[in-house]
């Protein structure tokens, strides 16, 4: 259920392992559309929150054969279609001269579809985040670490989201205005 101007509910915990085990029960209770805030990596925390392999490694995949194959494409179009020049009797389609024009465009076209496609997945550039307008967040948040259940996710419920949130004994639970 979603609710009015909130973004949703959000628990502060002190150490590692609690916020690990707060978003092992919120996967468990079925919170789908959970957020971690930790100050530094916390192994196991992107399992438990139900991240999932992206698709950068496809679009890097893709936008190299992309690029590879238009390289080769430009190259064979130019010298052997557009303005066909016969040197010394070599064949207009000499494909070992087109080798490093074809692998420097797989590269740059991997590398650019790949920076391009995590930000576009990721939902960045991102300017504002409600998260980052609460009062606590700046101050904390380089010794603390908070699990954030979104207003959008099916199960949540103002009330018994919060009851679900103190059930795992965090140092506070606040609310995050949309």
């Amino acid at each position: 259920m979603k609710e009015n101007g909130i973004y949703g509910l959000i628990a502060e915990f002190e150490e590692p392992d609690q916020v690990l085990a707060a978003a092992r029960q919120a996967r468990a209770a079925g919170y789908r559309r959970v957020e971690a805030y930790t100050p530094y990596l916390v192994e196991d925390l992107a399992e438990e929150l139900g991240m999932h392999n992206t698709g950068v490694p496809l679009i890097c995949l893709l936008c190299g054969i992309t690029g590879g194959l238009g390289g080769y494409g430009m190259e064979y179009f130019a010298a052997a279609i557009h303005y066909p020049i016969n040197v010394g009797g070599r064949p207009l389609h000499s494909w070992p001269a087109f080798i490093p024009i074809t692998f420097e465009l797989t590269v740059l076209f991997a590398a650019l579809g790949t920076v391009i496609g995590m930000l576009i997945l990721n939902g960045l550039p991102r300017p504002h985040h409600p998260v980052f307008e609460t009062p606590f967040f700046e101050q904390r948040n380089q010794s603390h670490f908070y699990l954030c259940i979104e207003a959008k996710d099916p199960l949540f419920d103002r009330t018994i989201t919060q009851e679900f949130l103190l059930k795992q004994k965090p140092a506070h639970v606040w609310e995050v205005l949309a």
